[in-house]
């Protein structure tokens, strides 16, 4: 994008729009206890608010503000955390929707280029890459299963179901289920 130019932008609009940040990671966290325990009340989004995984999903969201904000050490920072400490490599261009949910972080890796709608749940050790540059592109509602490979260019339609140890290489309609390596349809 553009540079802004003009006079820097007035506090009140900035801490607005760092509030909404702190609205999608409860958001975020809300559908993460709801995930895993069926109910996202208050005692079940505390639960969640400490379970692995977490930690990455507040870095990946602070580290997009920041690179939306262009204030790009910080997201940098944001980025190596996450590596450091959720084991989780997710590209500072990478966008998902409300609601992402990382269910595990250690070893999921998503390139830079990926885009994802909302209520995109990832297991452990997912990998989200690009191929020949062009990177993938998930649906709203989508789940990825541990260990599941998704690789270029490819459309993940809504409310899929990518299984554990999958190698996506071909796009999945809406609402399908796909399993193996390479991925096949097994319910539609």
């Amino acid at each position: 994008p553009a540079r802004r130019t003009g006079p820097p932008l007035p506090i009140s609009v900035v801490i607005c729009q760092f509030m909404n940040v702190f609205q999608l990671i409860a958001g975020d966290v809300r559908a993460k206890a709801a995930w895993l325990y069926g109910r996202s009340g208050g005692r079940n989004t505390l639960k969640a608010l400490f379970t692995d995984g977490t930690f990455a999903m507040v870095m990946y969201r602070l580290m997009q503000a920041c690179q939306r904000h262009r204030l790009v050490p910080l997201a940098m920072l944001f980025n190596k955390a996450n590596a450091f400490f959720g084991r989780c490599i997710i590209g500072r261009g990478a966008s998902f929707g409300p609601r992402f949910v990382l269910v595990h972080s250690y070893g999921v890796v998503i390139n830079s280029s990926v885009r994802g709608g909302a209520d995109v749940k990832l297991e452990h050790l997912v990998t989200i890459g690009a191929e020949k540059g062009q990177a993938p592109v998930l649906g709203d509602g989508v789940f990825v299963g541990a260990g599941a490979k998704i690789l270029g260019g490819v459309r993940i339609g809504s409310h899929a179901k990518i299984g554990a140890n999958a190698v996506v290489v071909d796009s999945v309609p809406d609402g399908a289920t796909v399993v193996g390596a390479p991925a096949r349809v097994v319910r539609a």
